[in-house]
């Protein structure tokens, strides 16, 4: 083998235009995260912290909004109930594509120390997809900043799929969601 060709087998494929600006997108929607935030009990001590002058976390490109139409991440954090499952369906299912969830602490992620209450809802990705997960209990405000840098980064690669996953199974979802939302009538949504 000549050493011409070996240098041209290290090239990098050539990007078709949709493939250019897809990467462009995604770089840009990693570079300005709109968090709404869920918190559950002490869930949610962590998170105003995290925007205070000491961690400041709008240097990254991470800032709060108010409400779901605004926001592009979704933080739960601590335990949900079979009542307040509804209300992040509810809130998921508003915010706009693409949008993204962070699962904080173990109670988000297996129900925690009431993962045997009858109330308590264990595995909540079976009901919404949870993109990047951040273990503690509850996670320091620095373990926080690394679980958003963790999800620029899927972000940036295009594999933060959650949302598409939701649109493309959300048969299944619904059929998990209704086995443990008795009383409530969920919408049909065409996306």
């Amino acid at each position: 083998m000549k050493e011409k060709d070996y240098f041209l087998d290290d090239r990098p494929k050539k990007l078709s235009y949709s493939e250019v600006w897809e990467k462009f997108f995604n770089w840009a929607r990693a570079q300005s995260l709109w968090v709404i935030a869920y918190g559950t009990g002490c869930g949610s001590i962590e998170i105003p912290p995290m925007v205070t002058s000491r961690f400041d976390a709008e240097r990254f490109g991470v800032s709060t909004v108010g409400t779901p139409r605004q926001a592009d991440v979704l933080i739960i954090s601590g335990y949900l109930a079979v009542k307040t499952l509804k209300r992040v369906i509810r809130v998921y299912e508003q915010m706009q594509s693409p949008k993204y969830v962070v699962g904080l602490g173990a109670c988000t992620v297996n129900g925690g120390m009431y993962y045997d209450s009858y109330n308590t809802v264990n595995l909540v990705d079976l009901y919404i997809p949870i993109d990047v997960y951040v273990a503690g209990c509850m996670p320091r405000p620095e373990a926080i900043l690394a679980g958003f840098a963790q999800l620029m980064k899927k972000i940036k690669e295009g594999r933060a799929d959650g949302w598409k996953q939701y649109i493309d199974n959300l048969d299944k979802y619904r059929k998990n969601q209704e086995k443990i939302i008795k009383n409530w009538k969920i919408p049909n949504y065409n996306w």
